[in-house]
C-alpha cells in the first residue's frame, strides 16, 4: 500500500469539514436560531433563506488591497548578469507569462480562496506546445505535506478530482515525478479509500527541459526533471509549514448573534404588525355546548367593533421598541469588526465619527498592518512560482520579489510633494516619473 497515497487521503479528509463551514458561512448559509419551537415552526419557512451575512465584507476587505504590480528580478546567475539583454527578456517574459494565464484576474481568485477557506494553491507546468500554464486551485482539490527537517519546503503535494465518468483520480507530486492515480469503481464518495485506487497510465508529453531531455512517461508516473514539487501553498495567517487559518474563523462564532437579533426582530415585527386591542365592561357569551367564552368580535379592517354597555371601553396595547434589537444588532458588528481587525465602516458604512482623513488612517493601522502581512506572505509564493515558471521557460537562477500596490495609497497632492522632495535631494527625474507612473 502506498503510504503517501493513504496519507493524502487522510488530510483531505479532515480538511474536507473546515473547508465546507467556512464557504457555507461566506455564502450566508448559517443555520436559523429562533427564540422558541413555536417560533422556529411558525417563522422558520418565512426567512429560511435569510441571513445578515458579514463575513464577505472581511474577506473582500483584505482582498481589494491585495493588487500585485509587477515582479522585479532580485538575483540571477553570473552569466545571467553579463547579459542586459537577457534580464530584459526575462522580465518581458515574466509579463508574457502573467498575461497569457489571465493572472491580472485569477489572483484575485487565488487570493479569495486562502482567505476564506485559509489554503489555496496554483500548480505551475509546461504544455505540449511549451508555454507554461499556472492553474489556481481549490482549497478541497489540493493538499501538501511539508519535510519535517525544513519546515518551509514541500515534501509533496496531491490533488484530487472527480472527471465526467464519475470516477476520483488523484495526482502526486514529488520533487522527482507525478504519480497518477484512479479510483477503479465510481464512488458516491468523493475521497475513495486508498484501496480502492490503482495507477493510471500517463499521457506522453512532447515538452523539453532546459537540457534538453524530453519529459517521459514511466507506467503511471510522469518524469520530474526540475527537482522542485510544481504545486504552490497560499495558507493564509499560517505558521511556518502548517495549514492556514480561514480570515472569517474568528467571525463565524459571532455571525449568528446578528442573525438571531435580527430574526428576533422581524418576529416581533410580525407579531406586532398588527396591534392588540382589548375590550372591558362587555358581556362574553358562553357556548352551551362546550362551556367556552364566545369571542365577542371579529377582528379584520372590515369589522366594525361595537358595545351595547355605554360603559364599555376599547384601547391597544402598546408598541414593541424595535430600537433594542438594532443596538444589539450593531453591537455585533462592532465584535465582529474587534475580533477581525476590519475597520468598522466595512461592516457599517452608515457610521458617523471619522472627522478627517487622519482619522481613518489611524482606524487602519490594524488592518494595515494586517494587508502587509498577507502581501509577504502571498507575495513570498507567487515570487517562487513566477521563478519556477521562468526556469520551465529557460532561466534558470533568477529569483523574483513581488512588488504590491500600495494599501493605502495617498492622495495625489501628498504624492506630487513628496516627488518634488524627492527631486530636490537628487533622485533622477526618470526615478520620479516613474514612480509618478509616467
Amino acid at each position: 500500500m502506498n503510504h503517501t497515497l493513504e496519507q493524502a487521503i487522510d488530510q483531505f479528509r479532515s480538511q474536507a469539514a473546515r473547508y465546507r463551514k467556512s464557504r457555507r458561512y461566506y455564502a450566508g448559509e448559517q443555520d436559523l436560531n429562533f427564540a422558541s419551537e413555536k417560533f422556529a415552526s411558525t417563522f422558520g419557512n418565512l426567512f429560511r433563506e435569510f441571513a445578515l451575512n458579514l463575513c464577505p465584507a472581511i474577506v473582500d476587505a483584505v482582498r481589494d488591497k491585495l493588487k500585485i504590480a509587477e515582479f522585479a528580478i532580485e538575483g540571477k546567475s553570473d552569466a545571467f548578469t553579463r547579459s542586459p539583454e537577457a534580464t530584459a527578456e526575462a522580465v518581458t517574459l515574466t509579463r508574457q507569462i502573467w498575461r497569457e494565464n489571465r493572472m491580472s484576474i485569477r489572483s484575485g481568485e487565488v487570493h479569495k480562496e486562502a482567505l476564506k477557506n485559509g489554503d489555496a494553491y496554483v500548480i505551475v507546468w509546461p504544455v505540449a506546445d511549451g508555454r507554461v500554464q499556472i492553474v489556481p486551485q481549490s482549497a478541497e482539490s489540493c493538499t501538501v505535506h511539508y519535510d519535517e527537517n525544513e519546515p518551509g519546503q514541500i515534501a509533496w503535494a496531491a490533488k484530487t478530482w472527480r472527471d465526467a465518468d464519475k470516477r476520483t483520480r488523484l495526482n502526486l507530486f514529488f520533487p522527482d515525478r507525478i504519480e497518477k492515480y484512479v479510483a477503479e469503481d465510481r464512488h458516491a464518495q468523493f475521497i475513495p479509500d486508498a484501496r480502492s485506487f490503482t495507477v493510471q497510465s500517463a499521457s506522453l508529453s512532447s515538452y523539453k527541459n532546459e537540457t534538453g531531455e524530453k519529459l517521459r512517461d514511466e507506467s503511471h508516473t510522469l518524469n520530474n526533471p526540475f527537482g522542485v514539487v510544481p504545486v504552490f501553498h497560499f495558507a493564509n495567517n499560517a505558521d511556518i509549514g502548517t495549514f492556514r487559518r480561514s480570515e472569517i474563523e474568528d467571525a463565524m462564532p459571532v455571525q449568528d448573534g446578528p442573525n438571531k437579533s435580527v430574526l428576533d426582530m422581524l418576529v416581533a415585527m410580525e407579531v406586532c404588525s398588527f396591534r392588540q386591542r382589548w375590550a372591558a365592561g362587555i358581556e362574553v357569551l358562553k357556548d352551551e355546548t362546550t362551556g367556552k367564552d364566545i369571542p365577542p368580535f371579529r377582528l379584520g379592517m372590515e369589522n366594525i367593533w361595537y358595545a351595547e354597555n355605554a360603559d364599555a371601553r376599547f384601547g391597544e396595547f402598546g408598541a414593541t421598541d424595535l430600537e433594542q434589537f438594532l443596538k444589539v444588532k450593531d453591537g455585533f458588528r462592532i465584535d465582529m469588526a474587534s475580533v477581525t481587525g476590519t475597520p468598522l465602516y466595512y461592516l457599517m458604512p452608515q457610521i458617523r465619527g471619522f472627522p478627517s482623513g487622519e482619522s481613518l488612517r489611524k482606524a487602519e493601522t490594524r488592518f494595515l498592518a494586517k494587508v502587509r502581512d498577507r502581501q509577504e506572505q502571498f507575495g513570498a509564493v507567487w515570487a517562487d512560482a513566477m521563478s519556477f515558471a521562468l526556469r520551465l521557460s529557460g532561466f534558470s537562477d533568477i529569483s523574483l520579489s513581488t512588488r504590491w500596490e500600495d494599501p493605502s495609497p495617498a492622495n495625489e497632492r501628498d504624492v506630487l510633494e513628496n516627488l518634488r522632495l524627492k527631486l530636490e535631494l537628487g533622485v533622477s527625474p526618470e526615478q520620479i516619473l516613474r514612480e509618478a507612473g509616467y
